[in-house]
């Protein structure tokens, strides 16, 4: 299920057919290069029109303002977010719980550092933005693949299973988006991210049952 955007946000229509897919994918990147270039404050929907190939009209087809454009552009980046946490929660179950620790860790970092100007770009955007409804159902979702993927670790089990995965995930996410902002070199950032790994798995075995 969707995250319901607020009314004045909403998307005038969805792209069914593969050539609408087409034409709205080249809006969202032309967005991007024109947030990246230029910054929210100088983002128009004839700017992004012009960037992407595309009418005004057919701009105006999808989205009604340049809020509405910001807004499902940051939903689409957080869905994508979200289907590749659970993805590695998929591919994780049953693993040992060290492991699984590691592989959340290193798939949030991948996705924010990865194309770090639109990481920051986006970041930006929505800096002024009520994206609260975003935040809380890219939350909903992927506490429930973390969730899933910890109770089913082959070698621990928790007194309190959601808090222990609501401190991990809260960690975990927080830690690399400060680390992020930070603007890290490759060393300190490597360095944090093998500090957060083993502070995570110190914290789940103080919090995992003895057998």
């Amino acid at each position: 299920m969707k995250a319901l955007a607020p009314a004045a946000m909403r998307p005038r229509k969805t792209p069914h057919q593969s050539r609408a897919k087409v034409t709205v994918d080249a809006i969202f990147e032309a967005t991007l290069q024109v947030l990246i270039r230029d910054g929210t404050a100088r983002l128009t929907t004839t700017r992004v029109a012009e960037r992407a190939g595309v009418s005004v009209g057919t701009m105006y087809q999808y989205f009604p303002n340049k809020q509405a454009l910001i807004y499902a552009l940051n939903a689409r980046y957080l869905d994508v977010l979200a289907e590749r946490i659970e993805a590695t929660c998929r591919d994780q179950h049953g693993a040992a719980i060290e492991r699984m620790i590691e592989a959340l860790v290193d798939t949030y970092w991948c996705a924010k550092t990865e194309r770090a100007d639109v990481t920051r770009a986006l970041y930006n955007s929505v800096a002024e933005m009520d994206n609260d409804a975003l935040i809380q159902h890219f939350a909903e979702r992927t506490n429930t693949a973390t969730q899933r993927m910890l109770d089913s670790a082959a070698d621990a089990r928790f007194q309190d299973p959601e808090m222990t995965n609501l401190m991990l995930v809260t960690v975990i996410f927080g830690t690399i988006r400060n680390a992020f902002e930070r603007n890290l070199d490759a060393q300190a950032a490597a360095g944090l991210r093998d500090e957060l790994v083993a502070m995570c798995c110190a914290y789940a075995g103080h919090a995992r049952i003895e057998p």
